[in-house]
């Protein structure tokens, strides 16, 4: 079968690999749709993000959807023809990671397309992968394959709001509204956030987040002051969700935030510098998230019932042989949201 494989920077390809027998609780996929993640572009524009680096050719992706083609022994919930989101989450299970109930932090994590272990975990932009079944959640009739891969994306998302605790009645700040930023705000608008301000530098990231359900969107590059009205009597959001990794949009967001509020960090763009004396005085609360586990079935469901609707995020498809064109137009954050391949 046919995968994206990345080698060098800008040079990946289309190449031929062993999809590998089928054993015992295992399920063999035919891959349908993918999304391209922020990583995936990291990993072709640049070769990698912050320390990690490609060391070795990698299959990339890891936000697929497919079809069941061939059911190991012992798997009796899911049936050859089934319809599936794949998760791309692999912990162990055995480590005191696992054992904590922190399965993302696995001390022994299999997650699909990284370069941070050597050798890599190869990904999930391939036309056919075996997978174990508990890595396997049922898509329902009527519900697409694109719309089924974006339940990785949605698992980060839902994973975030879960770490900033309830949400009723809390007015909050999402600051970056890529895939990531307007997930979170229709997921912190599920969770029942009563207002929801997003701030961005583009006018179509802004436009989706609106349609997603914010109240109001500031366009920071044309309004850098945009956020000083909520800074009145020392604040006013009781959550900040940065998704753009920016340091100056986290500090940008500072004076709008009340005192106790909890800043919620997801983005990753390298190092920050912060002021901490405000985050002292303020009494403010700084979290980080990462990935995913449980999350991943609920966003599925989410997605299976349409609570949470995907599709407005979904830019554009292309076959997997026209990689270039995707990514060109998935790193074009004026033009796409997020962009898909098919894999027929």
């Amino acid at each position: 079968m046919k995968a994206l494989v990345i080698h060098p920077p800008h040079d990946l390809r289309v190449e031929e690999v062993e999809t590998g027998s089928v054993g015992p609780g295992q399920l063999r996929v035919r891959v349908k749709a993918g999304g391209i993640c922020g990583s995936d572009l990291h990993y072709y524009r640049h070769g990698g993000f912050g320390a990690v680096r490609v060391k070795e050719p990698m299959i990339l992706g890891h936000e697929v959807a497919g079809t069941v083609v061939e059911v190991g022994s012992g798997v009796s919930a899911i049936a050859a023809g089934s319809r599936i989101a794949v998760s791309p989450s692999r912990p162990c299970g055995h480590c005191r990671y696992c054992q904590e109930g922190r399965q993302n932090h696995c001390l022994n994590m299999r997650f699909y397309g990284s370069a941070m272990p050597t050798p890599h975990i190869h990904g999930a932009f391939r036309q056919e992968i075996v997978i174990d079944a508990s890595q396997a959640h049922l898509v329902a009739d009527g519900v697409t394959d694109g719309e089924a891969a974006m339940g990785e994306p949605l698992a980060v998302a839902l994973h975030a709001v879960r770490r900033a605790g309830p949400m009723l009645g809390r007015r909050v700040l999402v600051t970056g509204c890529g895939p990531i930023g307007t997930l979170i705000v229709m997921a912190a608008r599920r969770a029942g956030a009563v207002e929801i301000v997003a701030t961005d530098l583009s006018g179509k990231a802004l436009a989706a987040a609106l349609a997603a359900g914010a109240d109001r969107v500031i366009n920071t590059a044309e309004d850098p002051a945009g956020l000083a009205a909520f800074g009145a009597d020392k604040g006013t959001f009781d959550v900040l969700f940065e998704a753009s990794g920016s340091e100056k949009a986290l500090r940008g967001a500072l004076d709008a935030l009340r005192p106790g509020a909890i800043i919620m960090q997801i983005g990753l763009g390298g190092d920050m510098t912060l002021p901490v004396n405000v985050l002292t005085a303020k009494e403010l609360e700084l979290r980080g998230t990462f990935r995913f586990h449980e999350e991943f079935a609920q966003a599925v469901a989410f997605i299976n019932k349409r609570l949470i609707d995907v599709r407005p995020l979904i830019t554009a498809s292309f076959p997997f042989t026209r990689f270039t064109e995707a990514f060109t137009l998935a790193g074009d954050r004026d033009q796409a949201m997020k962009v898909q391949l098919t894999f027929d």
